[in-house]
């Protein structure tokens, strides 16, 4: 198992295939990009499969998502997933995608064995959507989103950052999209992992703003704290049900007490947490002829130091050097 000094046990795993985007989010990266990975410095598909199936069948990993960059363009991703889908015990396989290039990859990736995707739209504004990207995909979104549901990746997710003065007007709108077509919107609070270091907390919509926005238009009942778990977000039935809108208040409500996380990134490194400020190198042990013992000697060594918490409300806090497509959300 993958525990830790506080009694966490990290049984959810994200895996970053790649640090590459086709977008250019203003609260990602420049829009110049960035220095990608080298092919060298990448795992392999095979050392994914590998290292993946060491955290399921050894660590107790029941949870596997695969990230970024935009996982979309790793050119194995659907052999990837299938290889995940043969382990045994099977892990629950799902993908966090920008959703541009789903519309023709959705039903390879549920015939191999993924479950379902979480996609990134923070507005329904094409040209809001430029402003935020720096390109002009807004409609390849929506149709990722709809072959999503068509090919059963469901239930679909749609993960929303509202920006002050950008798009932070839409959330009635967002959501009210979301419950017509049957997706589960979850807002996140604005984090700090732009490569820019340019993250501003006067600036960000925090959990209490959304809530206050969404309010304008519906009516809100949280749900019991037990049916939380250690999900991310906090939810709110809507209009009385069924349907629920979720905020993820990574900054000004830190889940970390529950967090069940362990994260691989695509060079090979093991981060305990999303803000945490050093790694594990597993690549070059692997590459080196280490052992599954080995590998899993290591990897539980790294959850066995992580703190109790990101330390986000500390004034000392340090934002991480690698940034959000560097790590994998």
């Amino acid at each position: 198992m993958l525990l830790d000094t506080f009694g966490r046990q990290a049984v959810d795993l994200r895996v970053s295939l790649t640090d590459r985007c086709n977008l250019r989010c203003t609260y990602c990266m420049p829009e110049e990009g960035l220095q990608w990975l080298g092919k060298s410095e990448l795992l392999s598909d095979e050392e994914i499969v590998r290292l993946v199936s060491i955290a399921v069948t050894d660590l107790g990993v029941t949870e596997v998502r695969f990230t970024g960059g935009e996982p979309l363009l790793r050119p194995g991703l659907v052999s990837i997933v299938a290889a995940c889908a043969e382990l045994a015990p099977r892990p629950e396989l799902s993908l966090t995608t920008n959703g541009i290039g789903l519309a023709r990859t959705a039903a390879a990736l549920k015939a191999a064995g993924l479950d379902r995707v979480n996609v990134s739209l923070d507005t329904l504004d094409p040209d809001v959507f430029f402003t935020l990207t720096r390109r002009h995909r807004h409609q390849d979104v929506l149709a990722g989103l709809a072959a999503a549901e068509a090919a059963g990746l469901t239930p679909v997710k749609l993960n929303a950052v509202l920006m002050r003065g950008v798009n932070d007007h839409e959330a009635p709108d967002l959501l009210e999209w979301c419950l017509a077509h049957g997706y589960q919107l979850r807002f996140i609070e604005q984090m700090p992992l732009d490569a820019q270091h340019g993250w501003d907390r006067s600036q960000m919509i925090t959990a209490e703003e959304i809530l206050d926005r969404l309010h304008t238009r519906f009516a809100l009942t949280p749900e019991p704290s037990a049916a939380r778990g250690a999900a991310p977000a906090e939810r709110w039935l809507v209009d009385g049900g069924p349907a629920s809108v979720g905020v993820i208040a990574s900054v000004t409500r830190p889940f970390c007490r529950a967090c069940d996380r362990t994260r691989l990134t695509a060079d090979g490194q093991v981060r305990n947490c999303l803000f945490a400020t050093g790694e594990t190198d597993l690549r070059t042990v692997l590459r080196e002829g280490g052992s599954d013992a080995e590998i899993g000697a290591l990897w539980r060594a790294a959850m066995w130091g992580k703190k109790a918490g990101a330390g986000i409300d500390n004034p000392e806090f340090l934002q991480p050097e690698r940034p959000m497509s560097a790590i994998g959300g």
